[in-house]
């Protein structure tokens, strides 16, 4: 076999059984991107890439920016943060019927401005606001479907760590990415919040009204949600300013949201230990997954590859919006089998030079293959987020997933509003960071 682009093709297909046999993906891919390069070139050049690239990677000063951000989300996810935004949104729309999961939603989308991590987001409501649903005799398929999907907004609004790594790979500014990623989110949050409004509207009983707070109690709780939004603020004020690098901006945003937590009393030592060890698995799973896509990615790049399936793409007789269509749902396909974030990062070296070819977006493509994340971590059988609240709440999967179709079609419209109007993940990117 001396042709590069049948070894490349076989060596994919190496990567994905070794997967299956249960072997972590990042060591997977620099395994066969060891293998792969060293047969097309030589075992000495495969040897010094290996070492080349696993070192650039863990020592690169733009790839702390994941670390800082994990751990922000770590130190949020573990401390009262969560039920604080919950409770203000409870004692806003409380008293409508599904104003509590319209309350998940609420808090939700604001806790994601210093969390970006979608399982983390449902386990912490899961524990906060499925219980409170049951006191008020929720449905269950409401509960726990909001919970399962409501942590996919993650995926969109800033700190995404999906968006910081589709950045690096592709070489696209983190804070246009976080930009773009703001409206989508926004609007796929409304349409959560919708289906919520029409499900109850049909079947009051299933999401009963709550006891309706005084206007002093829900002033009360404004402060919280304030301090919250302004380190948000900041964090990506200092970004488009130019005053912090991402790296920087994850270092004060993680600082400001510690001074919050212990100054609320909200996190102890013990607690901040368990961050920083959740946040040190976390991260050192993900950056072991990028040295292993640049090990691979070199070898697939020396089997030229991306530039034949790029020539090939454009080469299609069809039109350039189904062709999108088609990558997309490779993405979607190929995250059933393996981890949604794993597989981003290593289809999109592969696909991304014929988005380029078709004259796309980069961002407006990064937002759509976000959109399609979010439908794979919480769609079986890779459904990260539903596995997270069943484990919690100890309901049974047929229930959460009979709660979570209704919000999917959520997300596939907000895809579908992208994919047709593309303004919606670029206008504002473009306006803040011209350039």
């Amino acid at each position: 076999m001396s042709d590069p682009i049948t070894v490349g093709i076989v060596g994919l297909l190496v990567v994905l059984v070794l997967f299956l046999t249960g072997i972590e993906l990042g060591f997977a891919m620099v395994l066969m991107g060891f293998l792969g390069f060293g047969y097309l070139i030589s075992f000495d050049a495969a040897l010094n890439l290996l070492a080349k690239d696993m070192y650039d990677v863990l020592n690169s000063y733009s790839f702390t920016v994941i670390p800082l951000f994990v751990l922000m989300g770590q130190v949020a996810f573990n401390s009262g943060i969560a039920k604080r935004l919950f409770d203000s949104a409870h004692k806003f729309i409380g008293h409508i019927p599904g104003g509590l999961a319209m309350a998940t939603v609420g808090g939700a989308t604001v806790f994601k401005a210093i969390c970006g991590s979608s399982p983390a987001t449902s386990a912490t409501f899961a524990s906060v606001a499925v219980p409170e649903m049951d006191r008020y005799g929720y449905d269950k398929r409401l509960s726990t479907g909001i919970v399962a999907t409501v942590g996919t907004l993650g995926i969109l609004l800033p700190p995404s760590v999906t968006l910081i790594l589709y950045g690096i790979i592709t070489d696209q500014s983190i804070g246009r990415l976080f930009l773009a990623g703001i409206v989508p989110g926004l609007i796929i949050a409304f349409l959560f919040i919708a289906v919520i409004y029409g499900w109850c509207k049909m079947n009051p009983a299933i999401g009963p009204k709550s006891a309706k707070a005084t206007w002093k109690e829900r002033f009360k709780t404004i402060p919280e949600v304030l301090m919250v939004m302004v380190i948000f603020c900041l964090v990506i004020g200092g970004i488009l300013g130019g005053v912090f690098t991402p790296t920087e901006a994850g270092s004060v945003g993680t600082f400001l949201v510690l001074v919050m937590t212990f100054a609320m009393r909200d996190l102890n030592i013990k607690g901040y230990i368990k961050s920083v060890a959740e946040s040190v698995r976390t991260a050192t799973m993900v950056l072991m997954l990028i040295a292993g896509s640049t090990v691979l990615g070199h070898f697939i790049a020396v089997t030229t590859i991306p530039m034949v399936a790029a020539d090939w793409i454009v080469s299609l007789n069809m039109p350039s919006w189904v062709i999108v269509i088609f990558i997309a749902l490779i993405y979607l396909i190929g995250g059933s089998f393996i981890d949604d974030l794993a597989f981003m990062i290593l289809a999109t070296p592969i696909f991304y030079p014929a988005i380029l070819k078709l004259g796309y977006d980069p961002m407006w493509f990064g937002i759509l293959i976000g959109i399609t994340v979010m439908l794979g971590v919480v769609l079986p059988p890779m459904a990260i987020c539903v596995f997270v609240v069943k484990q919690i709440t100890k309901t049974p999967f047929s229930v959460i997933y009979n709660g979570v179709y209704p919000f999917l079609i959520s997300i596939i419209l907000g895809g579908v509003l992208v994919f047709l109007f593309p303004f919606l993940s670029t206008w504002l990117p473009h306006w803040l960071m011209p350039g």
